[in-house]
């Protein structure tokens, strides 16, 4: 072999093995998460009765109050596009309205491949087809999950308000859960760690406030102040709070319409669909494709609160999630495709 074929070799190796690393890597995160929302869903849906689950399907459900549900669920994608577009502008970009719609919905569909990559996909999608900033872009994504948790959290406190005995109830009914809470708060590692930590912080704060971890933790609470400025400063910021208000109204009527799909559930109030609504979407943020099991249990859990048998609430919930999940799925399948079509001239 020649001294050139002996250097390409040692050149070409290393190269291959770095590149090929960090595709294992997601890969094997891609299992993981697969994995344990398949436990999940299987752990919550083991002892049902198949039969009966497929009887209820095809005979006692209102398949017109599901459609209805998609539509709101359309009209949110809608509306998120639009409060994206406000949120772009300032940045001195205008994009095409549909090439913003599709690549949200192409952020919803990469979020059922694998976990928060959506808004990453979303992203990527309007730079390389509007030729626009990634990094800013990602800064508006992340000002727009600051609402999204706040409007969560507004949702959270009416819940707990004024629904404060089922919230006592739901505990009652998940011992596991309110015993784990407790030993979490009263356990004296815990006790003994955050007073341990505040003393570590005290002690070496100069160095702390000098250290890189800091200056990217503060780097960060930067850009999330500056990210809330420029919607205090945004042209439009009204129509940027309601967009916001809508969205999550739209989400809530979303799963509240599946109500008066069944008999079983088309008795229970709004602020019923609310609790629901709120404890599935926490079951959303667990890192699993689409939220699968996770919410199915919190939703089931739920409504079990409202005196709804669980085999029944196992029945609405694979329902009005598989409705949702397939509606992104094929819409956001869509929107990769014609994509590139409708975008040939710019390329």
């Amino acid at each position: 072999m020649s001294l050139k074929n002996v250097s390409k070799f040692s050149v070409i190796s290393p190269i291959n093995k770095f590149d090929l690393k960090p595709k294992i890597i997601q890969a094997l995160k891609f299992i993981a998460f697969l994995t344990l929302g398949a436990l999940l869903f299987w752990l919550v849906y083991k002892d049902q009765d198949i039969e009966r689950l497929k009887s209820i399907l095809k005979n006692d459900v209102n398949y017109w109050w599901v459609w209805l549900s998609l539509f709101f669920g359309l009209l949110s994608h809608i509306s998120r596009t639009m409060r994206w577009s406000l949120m772009i502008e300032p940045l001195g970009k205008k994009p095409r309205l549909l090439n913003t719609f599709l690549a949200v919905m192409v952020g919803y569909l990469m979020n059922l491949v694998f976990p928060r990559m959506g808004e990453i996909s979303r992203c990527g999608v309007l730079a390389r087809y509007e030729k626009m900033s990634f990094t800013q872009l990602i800064g508006t994504v992340v000002v727009e999950r600051i609402i999204d948790v706040i409007m969560l959290l507004l949702l959270t406190l009416i819940v707990i308000v004024g629904q404060f005995g089922q919230v006592i109830q739901f505990m009652e009914n998940n011992p596991d859960v309110r015993e784990k809470l407790n030993s979490i708060a009263m356990s004296p590692w815990v006790i003994l760690s955050i007073v341990a930590l505040i003393a570590l912080v005290v002690v070496f704060r100069k160095r702390l406030l000098h250290s890189s971890a800091f200056e990217k933790v503060r780097g960060i609470l930067n850009n999330f102040a500056e990210g809330l400025k420029s919607i205090k400063d945004m042209k439009n910021k009204w129509a940027f709070i309601l967009h916001s208000v809508f969205i999550w109204v739209m989400y809530y009527l979303m799963l509240y319409v599946v109500f008066f799909s069944f008999e079983f559930t088309s008795h229970l109030t709004m602020i019923a669909g609310l609790t629901t609504f709120v404890l599935g979407s926490y079951g959303m943020v667990a890192p699993v494709q689409g939220g699968i099991g996770a919410w199915h249990f919190m939703v089931v859990q739920a409504l079990m609160v409202y005196g709804i048998d669980k085999a029944d609430g196992m029945v609405f919930a694979l329902l009005a999630h598989t409705s949702m999940t397939g509606m992104m799925i094929v819409v956001g399948l869509i929107s990769l495709l014609i994509l590139p079509f409708i975008n040939r001239s710019k390329q």
